[in-house]
C-alpha cells in the first residue's frame, strides 16, 4: 500500500451510511473498515440520527462527504453552509470531507443535482480560488470528486483530467476518484477512460468511489442502484495499481440491499487489488467499453426509446437527500 496523501491515512474498504442500516450496525457492529456520511443529511439532524452517527464515530473512521458545497457556481459562497460543515466536523472528527466538481444551484437555489462545468481555463482559476477560500475556512484540505457527466460544453478547452490535474496541483487539494464515474462518462462522451486513469495524477488521490448504474440504451446514468459491473471492476484494478492503493468506499443508495448484501460487494475489491503485470493486455481489454457489449454499452437503434421509457431513473442526488429529515 503507497503512504498516506495529503496527511489523509489509508482507511481500507468503506460503506456509506445510510438510515436503512443503522438497527443492524448497532447491533452487529459488523467488520467494516470505515464509513462515508452525506454531510447534509447530519448538518441540521439531533435526535436519532446523530445519536447513531456519534456511536459509530466512536468506533469506525468516518468520512464527511457532501453533495451542495457548489465549488463552480457562480453563486458567492456559501458561508452558513459552510460553518454548518465545519461545526459538523468539529464533531464528528471526519478524516477529511469531500464533495463533487460541480455546481448544483444558482441564485441561491438549490437543484439538487451535480450539473458539470465548462472545462478551460477560467473555469479552473475560479475554482481553484474558491477551493483555497474553502480550505481557509474550514482549516483542512478539501477533497473533491469527479462527477458523472451527461452534455459537454463547446466551451471546454481541455479534458476533465487535464482540468483535475491542474485543479489539485493549483489549489493544493486531494481527489476523490469515481471510478463508477469515469466509466460512466466515457461511455456518454465516446473517451478511453484507460486514458484518464493513467493521466489523473494518482500521488493527490485520496479516495475512490464504486457504484452500480443504469444501462438507459443511449445513455448510462449513475443510479448507486445495482451491483458493480465487471468494466468498472478492471478500471479499479487499473486505478489501484496506478496509485499503489488507496480507500476505497461502495456507494449504494437506491434499491438498498441487506448491509450483508452491501458488505460483500465492497469486499469483492480485494480481488482487484493487484498489479496487471500477470495479464496486463487482457485486463486492458477488459476495463475498455466495447460498442457490441449489450450489458454495458448504450445501443443506439430500433427498440430503445421503449427500453428507455421503462427505465424510470434520476440522477442518485434525488436519493441521497431526502435521507435524514
Amino acid at each position: 500500500m503507497a503512504a498516506p496523501r495529503l496527511g489523509h491515512p489509508l482507511l481500507g474498504l468503506g460503506l456509506g451510511l445510510r438510515t436503512v442500516h443503522f438497527d443492524h450496525i448497532l447491533k452487529h457492529w459488523p467488520a467494516v473498515d470505515w464509513f462515508e456520511i452525506i454531510s447534509e443529511n447530519f448538518m441540521d439532524s439531533a435526535g436519532r440520527p446523530r445519536y447513531v452517527l456519534d456511536q459509530i464515530a466512536e468506533r469506525y473512521p468516518t468520512v464527511m462527504h457532501g453533495v451542495s458545497l457548489s465549488i463552480g457556481s457562480t453563486d458567492p459562497l456559501d458561508f452558513e453552509y459552510l460553518g454548518k460543515l465545519k461545526r459538523l466536523a468539529a464533531e464528528t472528527n471526519p478524516r477529511w470531507i469531500s464533495d463533487h466538481l460541480c455546481w448544483t444551484g444558482v441564485l441561491g437555489l438549490n437543484a439538487h443535482d451535480l450539473l458539470p462545468i465548462p472545462l478551460n481555463e477560467e473555469t479552473l482559476a475560479h475554482v481553484v480560488e474558491r477551493i483555497r477560500i474553502v480550505q481557509d475556512f474550514l482549516e483542512r484540505p478539501l477533497v473533491l470528486e469527479n462527477p458523472s457527466t451527461y452534455v459537454t460544453f463547446a466551451q471546454s478547452t481541455m479534458s476533465e483530467w487535464e482540468f483535475l490535474t491542474h485543479m489539485a496541483r493549483e489549489a493544493d487539494c486531494g481527489l476523490l476518484l469515481d471510478v463508477n464515474n469515469v466509466y460512466v462518462s466515457s461511455v456518454n462522451h465516446e473517451f478511453d477512460p484507460r486514458e484518464y486513469l493513467e493521466n489523473v495524477p494518482a500521488d493527490r488521490v485520496v479516495q475512490c468511489h464504486l457504484a452500480g448504474h443504469t444501462n438507459c440504451e443511449t445513455h448510462i446514468i449513475d443510479t448507486h442502484d445495482d451491483h458493480v459491473i465487471d468494466p468498472v471492476w478492471e478500471l479499479y484494478r487499473l486505478a489501484h495499481a496506478r496509485t499503489g492503493g488507496m480507500s476505497t468506499l461502495l456507494e449504494w443508495d437506491a434499491k438498498i440491499p441487506e448491509f450483508p448484501v452491501l458488505h460483500a460487494e465492497v469486499l469483492k475489491a480485494r480481488h482487484y487489488m493487484s498489479t496487471l503485470d500477470h495479464e496486463p493486455e487482457a485486463a486492458l481489454a477488459a476495463a475498455s467499453p466495447r460498442p457490441t457489449d449489450d450489458a454495458t454499452r448504450p445501443v443506439r437503434g430500433e427498440g430503445a426509446a421503449a427500453k428507455r421509457a421503462g427505465a424510470g431513473v434520476s440522477n442518485p442526488i434525488a436519493y441521497i437527500v431526502p435521507d435524514v429529515t
